[in-house]
């Protein structure tokens, strides 16, 4: 299995870079890894086009060729990212914007609705972390993360997500609860397949 890690914190000394770690260690060592780590990468997220640089035309782009031909060679994505002001980081959805782009994850269709998803076939896990509370984030607040995984990832680009992980309240949680939550990322991170 090819995995292809998305990997969307500014730093590795945290639980987001705990998270990379533990899933780095844990993931079978037969499986192909990669790592896109949009800080190290300084990704430049501004999504800009005009006359002369065309949004349809931004699957050819040279800028973002390795990334898109790392999602080519996936089999599972992993995006493992904090919720900030109740979404993704702007890097993150930057990424999103330029990569998962018309003729590369989807094509529109003459006389159909929906798009024709041409990720089809992949898979994906989305882990996130944020200081809400969790029944605020599952009651009120309702995204994070999920419009990722329902309106980008399945809906227009056919990726089946299969997990998603959610650690909440991090600020006040404890350094029991961080082992826990890692140890179960253990677990989440051994059993992919």
């Amino acid at each position: 299995m090819k995995i292809l890690i998305i990997y969307t914190y500014p730093h590795h000394d945290s639980l987001n870079g705990s998270i990379l770690s533990v899933i780095l260690k844990n993931l079978n060592n037969n499986y192909d890894i990669k790592v896109i780590d949009l800080y190290k990468d300084k990704f430049n997220p501004v999504l800009y086009f005009d006359k002369q640089n065309k949004r349809r035309e931004l699957f050819l782009a040279n800028e973002t060729k390795k990334y898109r031909e790392a999602i080519s060679w996936s089999d599972h994505l992993i995006f493992i990212f904090p919720i900030w002001w109740s979404s993704m980081p702007a890097i993150l959805k930057g990424f999103i914007d330029k990569i998962f782009v018309q003729q590369f994850a989807y094509a529109y269709q003459k006389n159909k609705i929906m798009p024709n998803k041409l990720l089809r076939g992949r898979t994906a896990s989305i882990i996130v972390t944020h200081d809400t509370p969790w029944f605020l984030a599952k009651y009120i607040q309702k995204d994070y993360g999920k419009v990722l995984k329902r309106q980008i990832l399945e809906n227009m680009c056919g990726i089946k997500v299969t997990h998603f992980i959610s650690f909440s309240n991090t600020r006040k949680s404890s350094l029991k609860q961080r082992s826990v939550f890692l140890n179960k990322i253990s677990l989440f991170a051994r059993n992919i397949k």
